[in-house]
């Protein structure tokens, strides 16, 4: 194995391609791991020039891309009798070994899949290019289910100085449209096609051609009509069989006009399906509403929250009459300051009260029994409200000022 191919490092094969080998590289530059593809120009004249050409196509037409669903061309170079481009590495596997695996893709991914490629040759035809060799070998699916198109060698480009000789056909047999079969010239009618076969194959796990050779493949693509899909799987919605039927018409004028349209149909009935059932095990619990918005009350905890409105408050041994609003006012009052005063009554809310409300108060001097016990309080004995009322004007007194400390310190 080679070790260097230009400036780029080579790290390891990936595989054959149709003209040589593919590497993965280093580019030392830039610090970017990168594919790298070859071709052997160790040939005779006429075969080198021709390949030669064709892989210095290849690099033209997709450089001049740039699209998400395209893989995306770097660089060219020559290295001695190797021709090489360096293109995006794409970790993930080509769409030919994921069918090989032999399980059919479910209906909505290969709809996925499709409308994605389809998307990427509109872009390529919109510039002029035709791929006109379109098939799972050249689709590569990475891990999140992104597909990009790879291999535009023996792509047509309407400036190109190379032309396809008459009667000579290129591409894979059994995904070549019936116009690139009688050796006439391809436009993107002929990509839409070859994306038909391959829909076709993914949604029923075998091409809608098939024969013992070659020849018998391309009779089958010019005069055979294949089976619906859902004919062979039941999964396919009926919608998906006309939109099959168009992108494989034999006429072109019968075909999709542009893949745009293609791709906009496969979308509409990708909306179109319902959705996966999913199993009871595998939902997940919701979270409660409470969790969900923080200040919300359960039902349960709301029913009790307003149980608990209609209880009495717990006054930790205080009258449930205890005003401390109103005792603060009050004992403003009493130390004659009269800003002080007005600031709580409009913070408060509360009328300003007189000298004749502050002289029916207890007397502030007034002291406390040694134990007001919680029960008297309870019960409201008549004959120890004096004793309360003392040891509740004390309380409030010193919350009071405290309050006001605090409501001068404010003011000033």
């Amino acid at each position: 194995m080679i070790k260097q191919l230009g400036r780029y490092e080579i790290i390891g094969e990936l595989g054959q391609g149709a003209m040589g080998v593919v590497y993965k590289a280093k580019d030392p530059l830039i610090d970017r791991v990168v594919a790298i593809k070859t071709i052997n120009l160790g040939l005779a004249q006429e075969e080198k020039e021709e390949y030669e050409g064709r892989f210095y196509q290849e690099a033209k037409a997709a450089g001049r891309l740039s699209h998400p669903h395209i893989v995306t061309v770097y660089d060219v170079g020559k290295s001695g009798d190797i021709a090489y481009i360096a293109m995006e590495f794409l970790q993930g596997r080509e769409l030919r070994e994921i069918l090989n695996d032999g399980q059919r893709l479910p209906v909505d991914q290969v709809l996925d899949i499709t409308a994605q490629v389809a998307l990427g040759l509109d872009y390529a035809h919109e510039h002029g290019i035709v791929h006109r060799d379109v098939k799972p070998s050249n689709i590569m699916v990475v891990r999140d289910g992104h597909a990009k198109i790879t291999d535009f060698g023996i792509a047509r480009m309407a400036s190109s100085a190379i032309r396809t000789q008459t009667g000579m056909v290129l591409g894979s047999p059994k995904y070549m449209s019936p116009e690139q079969v009688m050796g006439k010239l391809a436009d993107q009618r002929s990509d839409i096609f070859s994306l038909g076969v391959m829909l076709y194959e993914m949604l029923t796990g075998q091409a809608p051609f098939t024969g013992e050779n070659v020849n018998a493949i391309m009779y089958q693509t010019l005069n055979t009509v294949p089976p619906s899909p859902s004919t062979l799987n039941p999964e396919v919605p009926g919608m998906l069989n006309f939109i099959v039927a168009k992108a494989l018409a034999k006429g072109l004028d019968d075909r999709y006009q542009n893949a745009k349209e293609f791709a906009n149909d496969l979308r509409a009935c990708r909306n179109a399906m319902p959705h996966p059932s999913v199993s009871f095990d595998a939902v997940k619990p919701q979270p409660a509403l409470s969790a969900q918005i923080p200040d919300a009350i359960p039902a349960i905890g709301r029913a009790e929250a307003d149980a608990d409105e209609s209880r009495p408050v717990p006054t930790m041994g205080l009258s449930t009459a205890f005003d401390s609003f109103g005792a603060t006012m009050r004992l403003a009052a009493m130390t004659n300051d009269e800003e002080a005063i007005e600031e709580l009554s409009k913070t408060f809310k509360m009328v300003q009260p007189t000298m004749s409300a502050i002289n029916q108060a207890a007397p502030v001097d007034a002291k406390p029994k040694a134990a007001a016990p919680a029960p008297a309080v309870a019960r409201h004995d008549k004959t120890d409200e004096p004793a309360v009322k003392n040891g509740n004007l004390m309380l409030i007194m010193i919350i009071a000022l405290v309050l006001i400390g605090l409501v001068l310190a404010f003011i000033s």
